[in-house]
């Protein structure tokens, strides 16, 4: 089972003005956003894990360690978990509070069933550069975002429930949905580590977010085991990368889709391409082409209670009903069905976009031919999915709210 270990964090000295310090994942940044969170603060963390200009990594890295030596960042006294609190109002309008740990989680190579040892990847993953998070990882040293785990192992949400030391609260406005209260509570009792940790040992842990962040920490750990001049101690912060890991339970995730882009084919030969397997319908009066996110949530709801997907064209939605019989023998994942559905319709491309109202937006544009809008993935699928070994579809899943970076900062030497 993979070993999860407390660390000694690097943390803004500052936490009262966290808001102004931390980030979200660099990933889902784009230009201007990264643009107007370094205006925020030459503290903040964008300007490290976001670098942008000439000889980027080599200035990051420089950053970073400067703010290290001036006491920018401060360092524990000693080894701990960070137990992290995410509240907010989901997306059916029930107030939500997700509550997992910050560790170093381990770093362990594909197994020969192309699972990652007891560290599993739940989805394909679409192809993606990993030079430019290993290079920074080279220059810093560090491990800045975290990988999302969540754990097969019964009883972590309990065992989180008691508070730890108050390191850190940020209540964030800036997303879809509503505002996100980020929490962060230190825990260093020796006992209370080792519970946490023994825990966590006792079953799988299935990667949710972050496939490529593990795929750079076992990139960085082989190079550091290769360097014959390493020093032990970072050869072994190598052998761990940060991860957040909370239970896999209902009460402890929030799953939206991500809904399916196309291009590169006409709308008929889509729709034919369809019709092999769904019925196409009108969507009801007032759904198709609705900007209201409450309209939105209402048609994701029948989607769900009523069992279909949404096609978005350029000349109005459709709903799509699976025909009887048509995906016996196909895990029922409306990814897969999409899949099964298009496999053979040539110069098709599909992009992945999350949120109705922007899917609808791309198809509007002229970005996409069409759009076709999925329902989220259930937790049982999730969970069925690790105990089986098996791997969703790429995007399959879009867990919320998104986890910021900078909160606290693993070092590797």
């Amino acid at each position: 089972m993979p070993r999860f270990e407390p660390f000694r964090a690097w943390r803004y000295a500052d936490a009262d003005r966290l808001a102004e310090l931390i980030a979200p994942p660099y990933d889902v940044l784009s230009e201007e956003e990264i643009a107007a969170l370094a205006a925020r603060s030459p503290h903040n963390i964008v300007h490290v894990d976001d670098p942008r200009g000439e000889d980027r990594y080599r200035r990051a890295g420089d950053l970073f360690r400067r703010w290290c030596t001036d006491g920018v960042l401060v360092r524990d006294d000693r080894p701990s978990f960070t137990v992290y609190r995410l509240g907010f109002t989901d997306a059916t309008g029930a107030d939500r509070e997700i509550s997992g740990v910050l560790g170093g989680l381990e770093v362990l190579d594909p197994g020969v069933d192309g699972g990652a040892g007891r560290v599993l990847p739940h989805e394909r993953t679409t192809p993606k550069a990993s030079t430019d998070r290993l290079e920074l990882t080279r220059a810093t040293r560090a491990n800045l975002s975290p990988v999302w785990g969540l754990s097969l192992a019964t009883g972590l949400s309990a065992a989180l429930a008691d508070p730890g030391q108050p390191v850190g609260e940020v209540l964030d406005h800036e997303v879809d949905g509503g505002p996100v209260r980020h929490r962060v509570e230190r825990i260093d009792d020796p006992d209370r580590v080792e519970a946490i940790a023994a825990l966590l040992a006792a079953d799988d842990v299935l990667i949710a977010d972050g496939h490529h962040r593990y795929g750079v920490a076992r990139e960085y750990r082989d190079e550091r085991r290769a360097a014959a001049r390493a020093d032990s101690t970072e050869v072994a912060a190598a052998e761990r990368t940060l991860a957040f890991v909370n239970e896999l339970a209902p009460e402890q995730l929030s799953v939206e889709a991500i809904h399916r882009l196309y291009r590169g084919v006409g709308p008929d030969a889509l729709r034919a391409a369809l019709d092999r397997r769904f019925v196409r319908d009108p969507l009801p009066a007032g759904r198709a082409g609705d900007t209201d996110p409450s309209a939105d949530a209402a048609l994701l709801a029948a989607m769900a209670a009523d069992g279909f997907l949404v096609l978005l064209g350029p000349d109005g939605a459709e709903r799509l009903t699976p025909r009887p019989g048509a995906f016996d023998g196909v895990r029922a994942l409306d990814g897969l069905w999409l899949e099964e559905s298009l496999a053979d319709l040539a110069g098709l491309e599909v992009d992945y976009q999350h949120g109705v109202a922007q899917a609808r937006a791309v198809v509007a544009d002229g970005r996409a031919v069409a759009a076709v809008l999925i329902r989220p993935v259930g937790v049982a699928e999730i969970e069925r999915t690790a105990r089986e070994g098996l791997l969703m579809p790429p995007k399959s899943t879009f867990f919320t709210p998104k986890l910021k970076t900078g909160l606290l900062v693993r070092p590797l030497d």
